[in-house]
């Protein structure tokens, strides 16, 4: 069994996304993910207080890889295609990373800290206030995140469906909301 020592606080957060992705949340344990990285469960506190601190971590992980993919849209687009970009990337994360989505979007009590979260979004509401202009760009934002996380927990929990391409209802939507904005 490696010392306590020989593991990270990011090889204890990134082994944790692993579980989650692969079992859904409610599976996770410190005890498994203890024997998952062959150390004893008391050994994960010297990195982690608790599974809440552990939780928080991870949803901070999460949304720092789903900014990353926002971050990844090509800049030179105009506003309005890098915009429908962003939201069709958060989109495909949402759909290749289930679990570990919902949990970060889910858990009120794990968010991570309230700063650095409106620093992660602070670039996405300035794409968005070239569209709509600096004085709405927030309500804009609020209205944008609010359709396109709505629409995805819609879908990831299977309740959309009376049939039709939810791709292309994806798109509609986008393009319907950002012309509102118009």
């Amino acid at each position: 069994m490696p010392y306590p020592s020989q593991i990270s606080r990011e090889e204890i957060i990134t082994t944790a996304i692993a579980q989650i992705a692969t079992n859904g949340v409610h599976a996770l344990s410190l005890g498994r993910l203890a024997k998952t990285l062959g150390v004893s469960t008391p050994s994960l506190y010297r990195h982690i207080a608790n599974k809440d601190e552990l939780l928080r971590a991870v949803n901070l992980a999460t949304l720092e890889r789903l900014f990353a993919k926002f971050a990844s849209v090509e800049s030179d687009l105009p506003a309005r295609e890098k915009l429908a970009a962003i939201l069709n990337a958060q989109r495909v994360f949402a759909h290749a990373n289930p679990h570990i989505y919902q949990l970060a979007f889910t858990t009120p009590n794990n968010r991570p800290d309230e700063n650095l979260l409106v620093q992660m979004v602070q670039p996405l509401q300035e794409s968005i206030g070239e569209i709509v202009g600096t004085t709405h760009a927030l309500a804009a934002l609020r209205g944008a995140i609010a359709l396109v996380h709505g629409f995805i927990m819609l879908e990831l929990n299977d309740q959309l469906r009376r049939g039709g391409d939810l791709s292309a209802d994806f798109q509609a939507a986008i393009e319907a909301y950002l012309r509102g904005w118009s």
